[in-house]
């Protein structure tokens, strides 16, 4: 893999906020031993690079928490480090070396065949051809197989990579805005490293069909997916045992913060827990938030912190991925937050100017959405979005219990 971007400059001085929002701190797991980090891996290939303007995106997102990151005093030298991007030898770990050709190709020429098309779905409207469409995607793979091996190599470690978390991606194939798969390639250096028990939890709204090609059937590898039902990829079944792997579940509109904490205290603790992981991959999609266009889905940031929270302390390793989000305010806000709760800070309750000044910067970049609320230019979390537990939810966790 080699590294192209330029260092990042160095982070402002800690920006002195109120605190005191009650989320759920970090769980240090002294017991593992040496801890390598927390890190946090940015590219600046992700400023301005864009799937078009008709694309969910053509927001920005990576380069939102950066920004906030350095706004809060969050990102020193000591914790940032600018993702390697893969080249392709490294990339065909898993992938096909006759798509990535392809897929080199493809960004070279700016355009593509309607055989190449046809048989790699490069350039259609979910996977359009733009400047970088190798390179930003070899960036999120390199930054992903770097951390998986960095935390192989250490008997503890914390590291977010928020430009990762692209689950759909195949073998030989880009699908559902991935061109690559880096949690599959990820998770194939920790096992290469010799790691024998790995637990892949996707919080995102759609279900990680890509990283299920690659791992149905394998033992060594658990995936826990809980993604909105009757949406794309339109997979992920509560029957779907994945060959034994997958515990998939499917959740109806308006999935809220109380139905996400039963999912994650009936479903995703004990069967991470069972597996005993040495390694743990969070995906952590921003789509499953109430504001987010692409899913119909209810939660806050709370949901996903509360999670990360309860997950950390079950293994010594531990991968914090991206994935989906197509709102550039929840998105930076969520991912912000996460490393927040990652590297041990206080949130705050207000962003301080600095940051509202990252957040009111955003857009759309096209189209005809609605302005953002104020909430999310001035605060980092969002309020609780607490309600029933619905009977479905209860009846699908049940069933997901006896498995």
């Amino acid at each position: 893999m080699d590294r192209t971007d330029a260092p990042a400059p160095e982070s402002r001085p800690p920006a002195r906020s109120p605190v005191g929002t009650p989320v759920p701190g970090p769980a240090a797991p002294a017991a593992f031993g040496p801890v390598l980090g927390p890190l946090f891996l940015g590219a600046e290939i992700y400023r301005g690079s864009s799937y078009g303007g008709a694309h969910p995106l053509r927001v920005p997102r990576v380069s939102t928490v950066i920004d906030l990151g350095r706004a809060l005093g969050w990102l020193p030298p000591t914790r940032y480090r600018i993702s390697p991007r893969a080249k392709p030898a490294a990339l065909g770990l898993w992938h096909d070396p006759v798509y990535l050709a392809a897929l080199e190709q493809a960004e070279a020429a700016g355009a593509v065949t309607d055989e190449v098309r046809a048989r790699h779905g490069l350039g259609t409207v979910s996977n359009p051809v733009f400047p970088q469409m190798f390179r930003r995607p070899a960036t999120g793979a390199g930054g992903t197989m770097w951390a998986a091996e960095a935390l192989a190599a250490a008997p503890a470690g914390v590291i977010h990579v928020p430009g990762g978390g692209t689950h759909h991606g195949l073998r030989d194939r880009a699908n559902g805005f991935c061109y690559l798969n880096d949690v599959v390639l990820g998770i194939a250096v920790l096992l290469r490293a010799g790691l024998s028990r790995i637990a892949y939890v996707d919080l995102d709204a759609h279900h990680c069909d890509g990283v299920e090609s690659a791992f149905a059937g394998d033992p060594r590898v658990r995936m826990i997916s809980v993604h909105e039902e009757a949406r794309w990829p339109f997979s992920g079944a509560l029957t779907d045992t994945a060959g034994g792997s997958g515990f998939f579940l499917p959740v109806p509109r308006g999935y809220n913060d109380t139905e996400a904490r039963a999912a994650l205290q009936d479903l995703i603790l004990p069967r991470v827990a069972e597996h005993a992981p040495q390694a743990l991959v969070v995906q952590c999609g921003a789509d499953s938030l109430l504001e987010d266009p692409l899913s119909r889905l209810a939660l806050s940031s709370r949901a996903y912190l509360e999670a990360l929270a309860a997950l950390r302390p079950l293994a010594p390793r531990l991968l914090v991925l991206g994935g989906g989000g197509y709102n550039p305010w929840t998105v930076g806000r969520l991912w912000t937050a996460i490393w927040g709760l990652l590297s041990g800070q206080d949130l705050p309750d207000r962003l301080p100017e600095a940051a509202v000044v990252v957040q009111a910067g955003l857009s759309w970049n096209g189209g005809a959405r609605p302005p953002p609320a104020p909430a999310l230019l001035q605060t980092l979390v969002d309020p609780p979005r607490e309600g029933p537990v619905r009977p479905e939810i209860r009846e699908r966790l049940a069933v997901l219990r006896r498995r």
